[in-house]
């Protein structure tokens, strides 16, 4: 670990999640400027970080996740990591709910972004413009942070902070409808998972709302791709955070 990363702190990383890291650059860079405005000090592991596991433990290969995560807790540990702020629920589903189960002394403390953002608004550590437009919302809660990990507040107060309008879907918290493109069904079944994110599309049209909202990549993808066409457009949590801070 370098001086500069000391001088960051050193001991909170970051870790944005293959899909942010590849594909959605701008949605890390998003959630790295707002950490920032939170006053959170954090370093990156660059070309150092692998993936956290997730799909390798959905497509039942325990022993490979197995090594996959220990040997991510060992760089972890190298470079002092003591808490892990992540903007993916499956990466943070994955470390909070299933290293401990492959690594007897994890002591890493896990927190998704979201948890993150709302206690810094809570401590005013993080002021936000209300929107000069408070158009009409619905929240998609992600399957990995809602179903599985219990957050279903912290989204829908950093929502009602920016001042938007929220509705909930008939299906919404833990009753939420999957958006299709979790565990492998995108990659190994496109035609279910397309049928089953405009399903959801669907859903959503029928609040009148004009934005989908949701806190998880894969969601945002899906989502976004589905109502291209449709009257309601797809946004990632970050955009309309970042938005209020500018």
């Amino acid at each position: 670990m370098g001086v500069f990363d000391k001088l960051l702190g050193g001991n909170v990383l970051f870790y944005p999640g293959c899909m942010e890291k590849f594909v959605l650059k701008n949605i890390q860079e998003n959630y790295e400027k707002i950490l920032r405005k939170c006053g959170i000090d954090f370093i990156k592991l660059k070309d150092l970080e692998a993936c956290c596991g997730s799909p390798v433990l959905n497509a039942g290969y325990l022993i490979d996740f197995e090594t996959i995560a220990k040997k991510n807790f060992k760089i972890f540990k190298e470079h002092g990591v003591k808490k892990i702020i992540t903007p993916c629920p499956a990466c943070f589903k994955t470390f909070k709910l299933e290293y401990s189960k492959v690594i007897n002394n994890f002591d890493i403390e896990i927190e998704h972004i979201t948890q993150t953002i709302a206690k810094a608004i809570k401590n005013g550590k993080l002021r936000l413009n209300k929107v000069s437009n408070p158009v009409k919302v619905t929240y998609h809660d992600p399957c990995h942070l809602g179903r599985y990990c219990g957050i279903y507040e912290e989204p829908r107060i950093i929502l009602k902070t920016l001042g938007y309008d929220l509705v909930e879907m008939r299906f919404s918290r833990e009753d939420a409808f999957c958006c299709g493109g979790g565990g492998g069904l995108r990659s190994n079944y496109p035609e279910l998972s397309n049928e089953i994110t405009k399903e959801r599309v669907k859903q959503a049209l029928e609040t009148k709302a004009d934005l989908i909202i949701t806190s998880c990549p894969m969601c945002y993808s899906c989502l976004d791709e589905a109502g291209k066409n449709s009257k309601i457009k797809t946004v990632e949590l970050s955009s309309v955070i970042l938005e209020a801070i500018r």
